[in-house]
């Protein structure tokens, strides 16, 4: 039996609507999720001038409402957290443990702009009688999403909807860098350039890592001082005028014996710091690049003197079935802090008003949540 789905349904052109969609029955390997809270971050902004009609969103946790007549691991009632990344776990890029890049399935590395044609069941959602894509596959601000099975994830345990919606991108991209991609190693300093929802969570994940100094830089006290409630134990206020931030690259320098750090993240989206972290650290340190700059940056090649490492990784290099429990694990020790990043919630009438929050810079996290 179909499902009526109230959602947010990006136009195209820059705006959105609030509407319905009918969800069909689950295939076989699919599930319908009643979304419990979806988060919001600027790739659903994004989404809306991709120009084409999708529904809007790519983090989410909710229930198991229906599951497919293969499914044998899920179970009406069970509590998932949705993976946008999902792998097929066959192509060499899974076999190699790179699940985040899965060559078939990911709607950034295989389908590009949000969505993988083979992967999902365009049939599965209409509006107005003709399909429409979900956003990564899945469309997570609706009250129902359909998704393939290896889109979620379990979780038990006294995690509260909201905070487990937002693992699934900025809080998995921001602890997943630090932790699996640069590898942050106890007693060692490490620098975070932005520090909203994803920095944040690079913070925590340098922290939980053992990084004796983590130093913050933002151009925004409020956020500063946030950064220390997630583990900073330096901040620098940075100046906007600062050309590719290299005076605060000799403040860095100053708290890290004259040698820079050991490892710098560049968590803002401004291309114009792409190469900021390669400022900040010692010679033969690990810098990254978090956000995921798409554009065409030009590099100072002595910021490369000497042995330093560029990573530009994708999804902190999520393994969604190994990575998702380890953090649910960490938020029940209390190492994880994740009620704490939510600044608001809002039901999705109001999703105008979370966007403009969240680009006026308001939010730590945003979270569109339904009854």
């Amino acid at each position: 039996m179909s499902i009526q789905s109230k959602c947010a349904i990006a136009t195209g052109d820059g705006k959105f609507i609030i509407d319905t969609v009918t969800i069909a029955e689950p295939k076989a390997d699919e599930i319908i999720v009643k979304i419990k809270a979806a988060g919001l971050c600027h790739t659903d902004h994004d989404s809306l001038t991709w120009g084409k009609p999708i529904v809007i969103g790519h983090e989410g946790a909710g229930i198991v409402e229906q599951i497919g007549s293969a499914i044998t691991d899920f179970k009406v009632g069970d509590k998932v957290i949705l993976n946008w990344a999902t792998p097929c776990m066959k192509c060499f890029q899974c076999q190699e443990g790179n699940q985040h890049i899965c060559e078939n399935n990911s709607p950034v590395t295989a389908g590009g702009n949000g969505f993988t044609p083979g992967h999902a069941h365009l049939e599965g959602t209409k509006w107005n009688d003709t399909p429409i894509e979900r956003s990564f596959n899945i469309g997570t601000i609706s009250e129902y999403a359909l998704v393939k099975e290896s889109a979620c994830v379990k979780f038990n345990g006294n995690l509260p909807m909201p905070s487990a919606s937002i693992i699934s991108c900025g809080v998995m991209t921001g602890y997943g860098s630090a932790v699996n991609t640069a590898k942050v190693t106890a007693g060692s300093s490490a620098v975070i350039i932005g520090t909203g929802g994803v920095g944040l969570n690079v913070i925590q994940g340098a922290r939980i890592s053992g990084a004796s100094k983590i130093i913050a830089i933002d151009i925004n006290e409020e956020r500063l001082e946030m950064a220390k409630q997630f583990g900073a134990t330096h901040t620098i206020l940075a100046d906007k005028n600062d050309e590719g931030l290299l005076q605060a690259s000799e403040k860095v320098k100053t708290l890290t014996e004259s040698r820079g750090a050991d490892y710098a993240f560049e968590c803002t989206a401004v291309p114009a710091l792409g190469a900021a972290p390669l400022a900040m650290i010692r010679n033969a340190g690990t810098a990254v690049q978090v956000s995921g700059i798409e554009e065409t940056i030009s590099i100072d090649m002595n910021l490369f003197e000497w042995d330093k490492i560029y990573i530009n990784p994708l999804y902190g290099k999520c393994r969604p079935q190994i990575d998702f429990p380890k953090l649910v694990s960490l938020y029940d020790k209390g190492d994880l802090m994740l009620d704490e990043m939510i600044t608001r919630t809002y039901p999705i009438e109001n999703l105008q008003q979370a966007f403009d929050d969240m680009l006026a810079g308001k939010n730590a996290k945003g979270v569109i949540v339904f009854e």
